[in-house]
């Protein structure tokens, strides 16, 4: 794995728990507490683990189960604030959450970027992508207040258009369905041929996909949580995160890109 693919991976060991920190968290199905932005969690140790991390899901926060830092969280702690933490100097907690915020908008473009760089049909694509991902890697090792000036949406917008154009590249042989923003809440799509499809921000919340093919087909900002993936094959689907897999069902049967995992909390059959 390139060694930027690993950074963008979250490590927590070393982090300073700031995703149990830095977001609100309001009482629901995905948490079981009401959290202001900026307080601990109640479930975060001194030691900046988490007390109930192997039975999140069986205490009411499947929300932390599916939540996805991309690596901004040791890349501030480590990097933006050279190994110091908000607990033991507490001078830096509001800098370092505001860090956070940005780093992670940054974190998860660099992310796409590097999927789309490996998508890319042709050098100059390729070579477009490369220099995009450096201007914002670039921004990665600012200063607390320099990240504070950074245009997050204008690198969004910028890196979205390339974003979009390997995406039509990928697709153009298979003339998929466009299903943009679509609201397909528990739609019955068991069995569906979604080849290429274009699922872009789709809403497909409690959907059932069991056995649908969606190879190659656009996922980016998908809403998965409690849609069925058994049997479903996703193993060419672009721009899949982790984190859609993990808020969504599946089962053994289930075939995904080779660089995500089968989330514990599948059926094996």
């Amino acid at each position: 794995m390139p060694d930027h693919a690993v950074r963008l991976r979250a490590d927590c060991s070393r982090c300073a728990g700031l995703c149990c920190v830095v977001p609100e968290l309001t009482r629901s199905a995905d948490f079981a507490v009401d959290k202001p932005a900026g307080q601990p969690c109640p479930n975060l140790r001194t030691d900046f683990g988490c007390g109930i991390h192997d039975r999140l899901r069986e205490r009411g926060f499947p929300g932390c189960t599916v939540y996805d830092c991309f690596g901004a969280g040791q890349q501030v702690v480590q990097v933006t604030f050279g190994g110091g933490d908000w607990r033991s100097s507490p001078e830096l907690a509001d800098a370092m959450f505001a860090s956070f915020t940005t780093m992670r908008h940054l974190h998860e473009l660099l992310w796409y970027l590097t999927q789309a760089g490996s998508l890319a049909p042709d050098r100059q694509l390729r070579e477009r992508i490369g220099a995009a991902f450096a201007s914002i890697d670039a921004l990665t090792a600012l200063a607390p207040d320099e990240l504070a000036s950074v245009d997050v949406d204008a690198h969004r917008t910028a890196a979205d258009l390339l974003l979009r154009e390997v995406s039509t590249l990928v697709r153009a042989d298979h003339h998929g369905r466009d299903l943009r923003r679509a609201d397909l809440i528990g739609a019955k799509l068991r069995r569906a041929d979604l080849v290429g499809a274009d699922l872009r921000g789709a809403l497909l919340l409690g959907a059932d996909l069991r056995g649908a093919d969606v190879r190659r087909a656009d996922l980016i900002g998908a809403e998965l949580r409690g849609a069925d993936l058994s049997g479903a094959r996703l193993d060419t689907a672009i721009f899949l995160t982790q984190a859609q897999v993990d808020a969504a069902g599946g089962d053994g049967d289930t075939v995904l890109p080779p660089s995500l995992a089968h989330p514990a909390h599948w059926s094996s059959a």
